[in-house]
């Protein structure tokens, strides 16, 4: 039961009526005190809730919990266990924090639970064992067969048949703040068939979200995508960032390595499947039709809606994209499939990013490559200048949220990062 989604609830902690972090929300993440201690932790609001001392202080007994599952530095621990498990704990905590429950509220202004968000600092929420990043925006894969192939035969043969992906780099994901150091590595300029040396000249995010794996499954045990939900614990925004130039002359043929193991930005709550129940969707019809390992029945895609800003050392911030999540044309559901379909073996913790989510007009572009037309295309900003791609001192910020007439705003903040030479 989802008694955490009573659209009706409300809460003794105050927030903005379009706040990402109401109550109905209770998404999970990990902070550190100045003191360096580390809490697994949610919001609402504005206002930081310890799991960890609430936990300690009894106030989660009787939920089959694991002991001392909130007393580590990530969220592991709370992964591994089942999702009614997960579901239960959000339950307590809306029924803690709920306006109606004076009782707790008394008992939890007494102890060490609730926290500032300006006196904290935001972790890696979780300890990423491994990362995949698929390739699985229609729109985005037609946009950069159009401009690299045949634009009659953007689609490789393979496309509409496989959610296409690529084994990354988990050692370089970083939390939303964290700077972007541009990267150097192998180009081919342009004229010459001697690659160069060089700091990447073509510098650019990817508007993505990344889910992340509860319980796995044994190796050769593939997932079957009836139960693919059980093992998927929830979603964050995701900012894959990518050398353009370096990826380029290195792609072919193993697929990307350099350009992008550099670094990927994340945002620090990861919002649950439960939260996000009611902004279902249907996506793209799928044809041809997929093999049976890859059909699901019912409403599979999200509606959530994305933004991308560009802001200069020099300029106020410049939106280049508002995309949406629900126009993916691979749900989760069939990546995940996919993924463990040979048997692989996937782990509580482990990252899965969607792949660039481009929508189909122009102003849905979910990448610089797109949105400039491969740099033909220059965005004019505030300050005068342009951009191609992205520059130093550039700071991009995505940010997401899934709303609908009569139901309260889920959101997922922001992921940040600023790009320094």
């Amino acid at each position: 039961m989802l008694s955490a989604n009573n659209i009706n609830r409300k809460s003794w902690i105050e927030y903005e009526p379009n706040s990402d972090f109401p109550i109905q929300n209770i998404p999970f993440g990990v902070f550190k005190t100045k003191d360096n201690e580390f809490h697994i932790a949610t919001i609402i609001g504005e206002t930081i809730i310890s799991l960890k001392n609430l936990e300690k202080d009894g106030f989660l007994n009787n939920l089959n919990l694991d002991e001392n599952t909130f007393q580590g530095k990530s969220l592991n621990r709370f992964l591994k266990q089942k999702k009614s498990v997960w579901r239960s704990v959000r339950n307590k905590v809306a029924d803690l924090f709920d306006l109606e429950n004076k009782e707790s509220e008394l008992k939890i202004k007494q102890g060490n639970i609730l926290f500032e968000n300006n006196k904290i600092e935001m972790v890696i929420p979780i300890q990423i064992g491994d990362y995949t990043d698929f390739y699985s925006s229609k729109d985005h894969a037609t946009n950069v067969g159009k401009m690299f192939r045949d634009p009659e035969n953007a689609l490789l043969p393979n496309w509409l048949h496989i959610p296409v992906g690529y084994h990354g780099r988990s050692s370089s994901i970083v939390i939303s703040g964290t700077p972007v150091k541009r990267p150097k590595g192998q180009i081919l300029p342009k004229e010459s068939n001697q690659p160069i040396f060089s700091e990447s000249r073509l510098l650019d995010f990817e508007l993505e979200m990344g889910f992340i794996t509860g319980q796995g499954n044994k190796l050769g045990d593939p997932i079957d995508i009836n139960n693919a939900e059980d093992h998927i614990f929830g979603l964050c925004l995701f900012n894959d960032w990518s050398a353009r130039d370096i990826q380029k002359w290195e792609y072919v043929p193993l697929g990307p390595f350099l350009g992008k193991s550099f670094n990927s930005s994340m945002s620090p709550w990861i919002v649950t499947l439960d939260a996000l129940e009611q902004f279902k969707v249907p996506g793209e019809k799928q044809i041809p039709e997929v093999l049976d390992y890859l059909k699901f029945k019912g409403d599979k895609n999200y509606d959530i809606n994305l933004e991308v800003l560009i802001k200069s050392e020099k300029s106020k911030p410049t939106t280049v994209s508002k995309s949406n999540f629900k126009h993916m044309y691979w749900n989760m559901r069939q990546q995940l499939a996919h993924h463990t379909v040979n048997g692989c073996n996937i782990n509580a913790g482990d990252m899965m990013a969607s792949g660039t989510i481009s929508g189909p007009e122009k102003g849905s572009f979910g990448s610089m490559l797109e949105i400039s037309w491969r740099g033909t295309q220059p965005v004019q900003m505030p300050d005068g200048s342009e951009r191609k791609f992205i520059l130093n001192g550039d700071t991009v910020r995505l940010s997401g949220f899934a709303s609908k007439p009569g139901a309260p705003r889920i959101g997922f903040g922001a992921v940040d990062g600023k790009v320094v030479g």
